[in-house]
C-alpha cells in the first residue's frame, strides 16, 4: 500500500483485494440507482396520496398529503438503506465490535447489580471481548462479524457458517471460558460456572437474532444484556460477586 510501513503488517479490510472494499465500492456505484429508484417510490406515493385524499373529498388537502405520504416514502426507503450499511460497519473495519457491545452491556447491566470487565486474558490462551459477572452469574462475550451474506445456522447440532463447519470458531471460546471458570473458582473457593457467547455484528442469523449451539450461543449485539437478565435464580450473592471482581481484576491479564 503505497505510503504503508514496511514494518506494519497491512489490514485487509483497507487493501483493494479484500470483500469489504469491493462492498464499499459497489456501494458507492449503486447510490445513483438508489436515488432514482428512491424518487420513483416517492413519486408513486405521491399519487396514491393525492387520489386517496380525492376519493375522501379532500381536494384542499391532496397535494400536502401527497407530498407528507411521499416524503414518508422517501425517508423510509433512505433510513432501510443506511440502516444496511451500517450494520456492515464492523466487518468492514470502520466500528469496533467490542466498543459497541461493552456501552451497550454497560448501559443495560450497570444498574443491575452486574460487572463488566473488558478484554482479558490467562496468559498463553486467547483473550476474550467482556467477562461479565452478575446475580445470574458469569458470562463471556467475544465479538464477531462475518460478510452480510453469510447465513448462520444449525444443522444436525452442528453449527455452520454459510457452507463452512463452525466449530474452529466456537471451541476456542468455550475452552476460554472453561479456563477462566476453574481459575476463579480456584482463586476463590466459589465454584462457578461462565457460559460463552459470541455477539454477531454482521452476519444472517435465524429470525429472532439468537441461536445456541457446540456450547455457545450466538446473537445480536442487541440481545446479549437481554439474555443475560433473563438468567433463571439469583446464583451469586453481592459477597461472591464482589470477591469474583477483584480476583478476576487481579489474575486475568489484560489483552
Amino acid at each position: 500500500m503505497p505510503g504503508g510501513s514496511i514494518y506494519v503488517k497491512q489490514d485487509e479490510k483497507y487493501t483493494g483485494s479484500s470483500p469489504q472494499w469491493w462492498y464499499e465500492k459497489f456501494w458507492r456505484e449503486d447510490a445513483q440507482k438508489r436515488r432514482r429508484s428512491r424518487y420513483v417510490k416517492a413519486g408513486v406515493a405521491f399519487v396514491i396520496g393525492v387520489a386517496v385524499s380525492l376519493r375522501f373529498g379532500l381536494t384542499g388537502a391532496a397535494a400536502p398529503i401527497g407530498l407528507l405520504l411521499g416524503g414518508l416514502v422517501a425517508g423510509g426507503d433512505w433510513y432501510f438503506y443506511w440502516r444496511s450499511f451500517q450494520a456492515t460497519a464492523v466487518w468492514r473495519g470502520a466500528r469496533q465490535g467490542e466498543a459497541i457491545t461493552g456501552r451497550m452491556l454497560r448501559r443495560s447491566l450497570g444498574r443491575q447489580g452486574y460487572t463488566v470487565l473488558d478484554g482479558r486474558a490467562i496468559r498463553g490462551r486467547a483473550s476474550i471481548d467482556h467477562l461479565i459477572i452478575g446475580p445470574g452469574g458469569m458470562w463471556i462475550v467475544d465479538n464477531e462479524s462475518w460478510s452480510p451474506d453469510t447465513e448462520i445456522a444449525v444443522y444436525n447440532g452442528r453449527l455452520f457458517f454459510g457452507e463452512k463447519y463452525g466449530t474452529k470458531e466456537v471451541k476456542p471460546l468455550v475452552e476460554t471460558a472453561e479456563a477462566f471458570a476453574e481459575l476463579l473458582s480456584r482463586e476463590t473457593g466459589v465454584p462457578v460456572t461462565i457460559t460463552p457467547m459470541l455477539a454477531v455484528h454482521c452476519g444472517l442469523l435465524p429470525r429472532g437474532g439468537m441461536l445456541s449451539a457446540e456450547g455457545v450461543t450466538l446473537l445480536k449485539p442487541r440481545l446479549v444484556a437481554k439474555a443475560i437478565k433473563a438468567a433463571d435464580g439469583d446464583v451469586l450473592t453481592g459477597e461472591q460477586i464482589e470477591l469474583l471482581t477483584r480476583t478476576a481484576a487481579r489474575e486475568l491479564q489484560r489483552a
